[in-house]
């Protein structure tokens, strides 16, 4: 078993900034997973965004704080705490914070080939 949070000394040390306009961190990666490439939390200011990018892993994003809107590939929607989102390998996605306050996500990102 492995416990991590966003205080623990690992994680604090992988803080990036995330597709130009949030700040992620690696809570678990391929250090530690077997067949998963990471699980992430990223935290987007009011009225900015994650720029619009293509993977070549599925995600999933889930909302935990916040409001926005997201676009995967063509489609559209707007999204709160609690939702998930399933984001095909290869789509370009985008999250735009659309609420007053901080929009947070967990990001888990596909499966490595075993």
């Amino acid at each position: 078993m492995i416990r991590r949070n966003l205080e623990h000394s690992e994680v604090k040390a992988t803080r990036y900034r995330a597709h130009g306009g949030g700040v992620a961190h690696m809570i678990l990666d391929t250090r530690h997973l077997q067949t998963l490439m990471f699980l992430a939390h990223a935290s987007v200011p009011p009225r900015d965004r994650l720029i619009g990018h293509v993977d070549p892993m599925e995600e999933i994003y889930i909302i935990q704080s916040g409001q926005g809107r997201i676009q995967v590939g063509d489609e559209v929607c707007e999204v709160e705490p609690g939702d998930a989102i399933q984001i095909p390998a290869g789509h370009f996605h985008e999250l735009t914070n659309t609420g007053k306050g901080e929009l947070t996500i967990l990001v888990v990102a596909g499966l490595i080939p075993v």
